[in-house]
């Protein structure tokens, strides 16, 4: 039975141990995001110690306290010893507040948009089951948007007013389209429920709550094609909620957003 147990004790570690040494995650598409995998990797190794110390705690108390042949009631009186309880919980507290300082100690390395640089602004509005994105035309300004105009069905998913001159360039996309090399600046939105703006290759993830304008910058990426999803259970299509982030030279972005806004005056 002793061999048994721990040989179930090794087979459980040495699994932890192979699993999370595993490369999962997808390629990084930006410099900024080693500092996010290197903090990951760093939890991972303190949650794997952790698992493996409780399934080792919990092999050991199984059989220690077994089933025997002359079972006996034991009855403890005894009172909880302060001191064990105080030691848990502060190694608790340490890990757990440990992990915040250097996740927050991680984030204020991370490239910040200077205040020199002119961001590329573009709004991301989430609604079941679909990502919108919307960019300013040449004019480099929105249009408005109004509650009452939201209607998928006529061609105006997010409600923007026609009426308003900054509107007619404006441009709408079912994938978010910008310049390699520029900063972005995302205005995330959400319709309905709570979705969550995730983009892997970047290491982004941001709430997207109704009611609020939430601002996230995208860190400078490589040219290329990357996955958008939904990382919050949003309803029974939260699997159909995905998109792409297309990165591009400049002169290509510029290129396509002529075109679309274009198109877009085009169709008033």
């Amino acid at each position: 039975m002793a061999r048994a147990l721990s040989a179930l004790l090794i087979a459980i570690i040495a699994a932890t141990a192979y699993f999370f040494s595993r490369t999962w995650l997808p390629a990084l598409a930006t410099s900024s995001g080693g500092a996010i995998d290197r903090q990951l990797t760093l939890n991972f190794i303190l949650l794997g110690v952790v698992f493996c110390a409780t399934q080792i705690a919990l092999g050991l108390f199984v059989w220690k306290y077994r089933e025997r042949a002359d079972p006996q009631v034991v009855t403890n009186t005894a009172q909880p010893d302060a001191r064990v309880e105080l030691t848990w919980l502060t190694i608790a507290a340490a890990l757990f507040l440990g992990l915040n300082i250097a996740g927050a100690a991680m984030q204020s390395r991370v490239p910040q948009v200077s205040a020199e640089e002119k961001p590329v602004t573009v709004e991301v509005t989430g609604v079941q089951f679909r990502w919108y994105f919307r960019q300013p035309g040449p004019d480099g300004r929105f249009g408005q948007t109004k509650p009452k105009l939201v209607d998928a069905s006529e061609g105006n998913p997010l409600g923007i007013d026609r009426s308003d001159p900054a509107s007619a360039d404006d441009v709408v996309s079912a994938e978010l389209v910008v310049p390699a090399g520029k900063p972005i600046e995302v205005r995330l939105h959400a319709q309905d429920v709570v979705h969550s703006f995730f983009v892997p290759a970047l290491r982004i993830k941001q709430d997207a709550v109704p009611g609020q304008d939430t601002l996230v910058h995208l860190p400078s990426a490589e040219p290329g094609t990357y996955d958008i999803a939904c990382a919050q259970l949003c309803g029974m299509g939260h699997y159909q909620m995905n998109a792409k982030l297309k990165v591009v030279p400049e002169a290509e972005y510029r290129a396509w957003l002529e075109q679309q806004s274009a198109a877009q005056v085009a169709r008033r």
